[in-house]
Order: structure tokens, then C-alpha cells, then sequence
């Protein structure tokens, strides 16, 4: 049986989009909108020919639907086709971004086009193993305390009630724990210590439990870590699902080339032995009393860690591992590390069949004493080292410059059809770099146009006379632009920052210059600051990186958008600086062929923050005059939804007060 046999054709996508077709019935005030039956056509096509489509699909396109009903057509008629063809085993993945937008279709988009469509096909929604409860720690952790302070101890009282009642172990359900509560790494399992088969409570599993229900559905709605952690074979078990897919779909597929890159490398974290040490003393303490060496030689290795990351500033940074490492206090240190690291290896290798635990730590430690050769081996060609700080640990990081020659290789060899879409993939109208990026040469583009009326729907502000990014007055510069606009849209106003620091400082001033209740990122969950954003009639919201996408505000409740200036990455990133050089030595140009359209890109997805809907109203201002005075202007310019453009910041407070 061809692929193509089971698959809807072009006239069946068409109905189901049509006035009176299976989207209008079950959506009340549906309109067709002909950009959203062009994608689902080209995706039905994709997953007959098994072939690559890249689609841009601007902002109120409606390309959830577009995906999912091309996707769920091709599942239903293969079911109504081949019911006596027990080869017909089409599985699709659709892969999301965040765990909120997975959420979001799984719990929301999905069960419509179900229903619409009367479809019959299983659907699973499976999360990294992080988010689920895994019992025999909570069991562990539960009899030996001595480790926890006193707000993890209430929190694991908290974590204990909820498990008792929960179906599914997703921490997702956990309301009275904050999501950053350092308890969940004591109550959830990693792939160094989950004992996997050799675990007493295998059966009873919540990820063993969600993993078998995705290999059961026909659909299964990922996220993007997740694909790549099990592309790159670093997960067992998830594995069996990606081989058996015909169909994958990558929505916010903008993230993928970076996050491609993450999983094809390797990495080293101080967690990772700090949460070996933390293992080794709780069984110490609980089943290995007699081994004193254990928690000699775990304390050790966790004061040398800890000693490792003090070297390093206080505030997260990222920097250059090849140059770090030659510094004599950083060789010494990462050396002490290997030297502790060896000790707890023999100790624990004596232990070796006395429990499973000690088995599952012997084989973390092996596998860390790889992992750091690798670190160590900085001289290797074609990579980047580089490290990335938290509060607490270090990160070190061997990254690829390209992944275009393996993601290619194994899109190609997939026999599966590939869908990219975004509202945000295109730089002055062409796929080049997100083509490049991913080896996606020979793959079918599509490039649709908001239905959105920009020209009478907003404006785009560029300021004059503004202070450069580095001068002291430029925080002050920002909140006196903020101010009037402020008053003018009543609050109703996102503030987006390329820094923490100048967030800081301009919530600062605008704390004594306003009256307007001030939500800073930082002072609560990014979910809890979004819910105060629109429970507060006239709130304004300061914040960074992770709100310039993924956030859905309509209506009156969001009219301002300033943007502080252009997203370029910082010239410091090690990750960007590698591949820049390693442009530069093919006789490239680094700025055009990978800065410029990076920050365009995320321009792009902090400008979409403003109109959501066809009868949203406001004003974007983007505060950096580089945007009409610099050469590359222009493919911003060119980049962004047609909107009428002023330089008067007078007359856009005017147009607010209108809305």
C-alpha cells in the first residue's frame, strides 16, 4: 500500500475548511480564511509525497488548525481504508516549543478537531521525564530528611499528599508548589538515576505509564527538547516512538536549529555530580551504613564542586570554555574535580550488586568520567566549548558549528513527511538561513501573510534623539517614552528588554513615577505574571527573552508594546562567536549570514506580542534609531507587518487614548 493511499485527498481538506464544512459546525462565528486552506492543502500534500514543507504562517493565520486537520484527516481515512491491513501503523508527532503550548493543544486545539472531525484516533500528550513523580525517590526521600531544609520538607508534605490521589504523576498538577522548587529534583528521576527495569516500582510508573500510551496513539504531541533528546539517542524508551512516525510537525519551529544543536552536542554539569553526591550519602544513610567511605568520598567530591562554581561570577553568564580553562585557577579546580570524581569510583565500584541503587551510581560516575574527558579534550575541531552558569551550578557545553549533514541525513532517510511552520521562520522574505541552518535544502516553502489589517489596526513608533545602549542616561530615556503611553493606553502596556539589568533599572524609576501596578519578571512565575497582567486593569508588565514569544494577550488588555532595542545576541555568546568564525574562515559574512537574521527573527517574535486578533488596536515602539539610520534597517523594516510608521511619540499616545 503506497503512503499516498492513506491519506485524505485535497477536496476532503477543502470541505473541512469550507462555510459550511467540520470547522464551522463546531466553532462558533468560523470563517474560512483562504491562507489557512492553502497551508492545509500543502501540509496534505507533505504527508502523501512524504516530503519537507517550510511554511511562515503570520499571525492569525490559524495554523493549528491547518496542521491538525491535514494530520487527523490522513489518521481517519487510513483507519476507514485499511481496517484489514494490519501493516497500516501511520503515527504522527507534533512537536511544540514550550510545555504550555503543548498543554494548550493537547487539552484545547486537539479535542476540537476531534470532535469535529469525528475522529476516532488516540491521542497521548508525554512530557520529559522531569515532569513526572517518581515514586521510589519520593519513597527514598520520604524516609531519609537530613538533607532537606525546612521549605523543602513542606514542600515534599505537599508533593507526598498530591501523590497519593494523581492519575497521571505530572508535576504540571502540583498548584501549592512553586514550579522552581528545588524539591523536585529529590522527587523525579533523571537518566543518571532512574534504575529504569531494575526499579522496584517499574510497574506502577507514571513515565513508564505515559511513554506506553504514546507508543499505543496515533498522535502524540511532544515538545522540542524531548524530539531531539531521543533523536540524538541520549533517552531510551522514547525512542521506539520517532522511527515509527510517518508524519512530523514542528510548530514554533523557529527554536529547533539551536535546540538541535544542544542535543547533538555533549555536556557537563556540576548538578549532575552534585546530584550524584546526594544520591551516594541518602544511601549511605539508609541501606550502606557499613561503606563510611561513601560519605567521604561523596562530601568530597561535593565540596570540590561547589568550589568549582564559586570561581565563576555570581550572575549567570555564558563564556568561552577553551579560553576558561587554560586559566591556572580554573585548570587546577577542574582537575581536582577528575581526581574526586575518580575517588568516589573506586569506592562505589567495592559496592558493585549490593543494591540497585549503588549499581545505577556506579554507572553515572562512569559515565560522568566520559563526559569529562570530553570536556577536557578542548582542542577538537569543528566544535565550540563553551559554559553557562545558574545561581547554583555550571554547565559545560561541546556544541557542533553545523547540524545541518545529520539533521539532513536523518530527514532524509526518515520516510516521513516534515512539516516546519512559525509565524516567524523568513527573514526579508526568504527561508535562507532557516533552510541552511537544518540542511533543509529541496524542501517546499510556503510564506502566508497575516489576514491582519496592520496599516488600520497599529502603528510602529521608532523614537528620536535616544541615547546609545551604553549610556547612563538610557534607562531614564526609556521610562520618560514609557511614561505618556502608559497613561495614554491606561496600563494595557508590555515593556520587552534585551537585559535584565535595564529592566531592573527602568521598573525602578517607573516605581516612583507612576501609579499603575508594576509586574517585573522575576517576582513570580512567568504563568502567575501573565494571570496578574490581565487580572489588573491597568498592570504593566517588564520583562525579558522568554516573553518575546509564546505569549497570547487579545483585545484592550494589551494595546503598547516597547521594545527596548534590537535582539542582537550578545557579540560575547562563545556559541556565536564560534560560528561566526567559523563563517568567517569559509569567507562568509558572520553578520549577514547569522546575526542579522537571528535578530530579525526574534524581533519578529516580540513584535507579534501586539495583534492577535483581527479586532486588536495599538502601538509598537521599537526604541533603537538603528532601525532607520543603519544600512541593515531596511530587512528589519522589510521583515516586520506593514504598519503605518512615525517618529512622534505625542502622536501615538493619541492614537491610544482612540482604542
Amino acid at each position: 500500500m503506497s503512503s499516498a493511499s492513506s491519506t485524505p485527498s485535497s477536496l476532503n481538506i477543502t470541505q473541512a475548511f469550507s462555510l459550511d464544512g467540520a470547522l464551522a459546525q463546531a466553532i462558533s462565528g468560523f470563517s474560512p480564511r483562504q491562507a489557512q486552506t492553502d497551508m492545509a492543502l500543502e501540509v496534505g500534500k507533505a504527508i502523501a509525497q512524504e516530503s519537507s514543507l517550510v511554511v511562515e504562517a503570520g499571525t492569525g493565520t490559524g495554523k493549528t488548525f491547518a496542521y491538525l486537520i491535514p494530520a487527523f484527516l490522513s489518521l481517519t481515512y487510513q483507519k476507514t481504508t485499511d481496517e484489514n491491513d494490519t501493516t497500516a501503523n501511520k503515527k504522527i508527532i507534533v512537536s511544540t516549543g514550550t510545555k504550555n503550548l503543548q498543554e494548550q493543544l493537547f487539552h484545547k486545539d486537539i479535542p476540537l478537531v476531534r470532535k469535529a472531525l469525528a475522529s476516532n484516533a488516540q491521542v497521548a500528550l508525554l512530557k520529559g521525564r522531569a515532569n513526572y513523580l517518581c515514586t521510589y525517590r519520593l519513597a527514598q526521600y520520604q524516609q531519609t530528611r537530613g538533607q532537606l531544609d525546612a521549605q523543602m520538607l513542606q514542600d515534599l508534605v505537599k508533593v507526598a499528599s498530591w501523590a497519593t490521589g494523581t492519575q497521571t504523576g505530572d508535576i504540571g498538577e502540583l498548584v501549592n508548589v512553586g514550579e522552581d522548587s528545588t524539591i523536585f529534583p529529590f522527587v523525579t528521576s533523571t537518566l543518571d538515576n532512574c534504575l529504569a527495569r531494575d526499579c522496584p516500582d517499574y510497574e506502577s510508573c507514571y513515565l513508564v505509564k505515559a511513554r506506553q500510551k504514546a507508543i499505543d496513539a496515533d498522535l502524540i504531541v511532544v515538545n522540542h527538547h524531548l524530539f531531539f533528546a531521543d533523536m540524538a539517542l541520549k533517552d531510551t524508551g522514547f525512542g521506539e516512538l520517532i522511527p515509527k512516525a510517518q508524519v512530523m510537525i514542528f510548530d514554533e519551529a523557529h527554536q529547533i536549529g539551536d535546540i538541535a544543536s544542544e542535543y547533538f552536542g555533549q555536556s557537563f554539569s556540576t548538578r549532575q555530580l552534585s546530584d550524584l553526591c546526594t544520591d551516594v550519602l541518602q544511601i549511605y544513610r539508609s541501606t550502606l551504613t557499613d561503606v563510611k567511605q561513601l560519605s567521604r568520598a561523596a562530601e568530597k567530591l561535593q565540596k570540590t564542586t561547589q568550589e568549582f562554581r564559586l570561581l565563576f561570577n555570581y550572575d549567570p553568564e555564558r563564556g568561552n570554555w577553551r579560553e576558561k580553562c587554560h586559566q591556572p585557577q580554573f585548570t587546577q579546580k577542574f582537575q581536582l574535580l577528575k581526581t574526586d570524581l575518580d575517588f568516589l569510583y573506586q569506592v562505589i565500584k567495592l559496592c558493585v550488586s549490593r543494591n540497585e541503587a549503588i549499581d545505577s551510581c556506579f554507572d553515572r560516575v562512569v559515565s560522568l568520567l566520559a563526559q569529562y574527558e570530553v570536556m577536557a579534550n578542548v582542542d577538537a575541531l569543528g566544535i565550540s566549548f563553551w559554559y553557562e552558569t545558574t545561581p547554583r551550578h555550571v554547565v559545560l557545553h561541546q556544541t557542533p558549528l553545523t547540524v545541518a549533514d545529520k539533521f539532513s541525513e536523518y530527514v532524509k532517510n526518515s520516510g516521513a513527511g516534515w512539516i516546519f511552520t512559525s509565524a516567524t521562520l523568513a527573514v526579508d522574505n526568504s527561508f535562507e538561513h532557516f533552510i541552511n541552518h537544518l540542511g533543509l535544502t529541496g524542501a517546499s516553502q510556503l510564506h502566508l501573510e497575516s489576514p491582519f489589517d496592520y496599516q488600520q489596526q497599529s502603528q510602529l513608533i521608532v523614537p528620536r534623539y535616544l541615547p546609545q545602549a551604553n549610556d547612563k542616561n538610557r534607562a531614564q530615556s526609556l521610562a520618560d517614552i514609557a511614561i505618556p503611553l502608559i497613561a495614554a493606553s491606561k496600563g494595557a502596556c508590555f515593556m520587552l528588554f534585551t537585559s535584565y539589568r535595564v529592566m531592573n533599572q527602568v521598573a525602578e524609576i517607573l516605581s516612583q513615577a507612576i501609579e499603575n501596578p508594576l509586574l517585573v519578571q522575576g517576582q513570580m512565575a512567568k504563568r502567575k505574571l501573565l494571570d496578574e497582567f490581565v487580572a489588573q486593569d491597568s498592570a504593566v508588565l517588564l520583562a525579558t527573552a522568554s516573553f518575546w514569544e509564546g505569549v497570547d494577550v487579545r483585545g484592550d488588555k494589551l494595546t503598547c508594546v516597547i521594545i527596548d532595542k534590537l535582539p542582537f545576541a550578545s557579540p560575547d555568546d562563545p556559541l556565536l562567536q564560534a560560528r561566526c568564525e567559523d563563517v568567517r574562515r569559509q569567507g562568509g559574512d558572520p553578520f549577514a549570514q547569522i546575526q542579522l537574521p537571528q535578530a530579525v527573527i526574534a524581533l519578529k517574535q516580540g513584535v507579534g506580542r501586539l495583534i492577535r486578533d483581527v479586532s486588536d488596536q495599538g502601538i509598537l515602539v521599537i526604541c533603537d534609531d538603528r532601525l532607520v539610520n543603519r544600512p541593515y534597517g531596511g530587512t528589519f523594516l522589510k521583515s516586520l507587518p506593514d504598519m503605518k510608521r512615525s517618529r512622534d511619540i505625542t502622536k501615538a499616545a493619541q492614537f491610544l487614548t482612540t482604542i
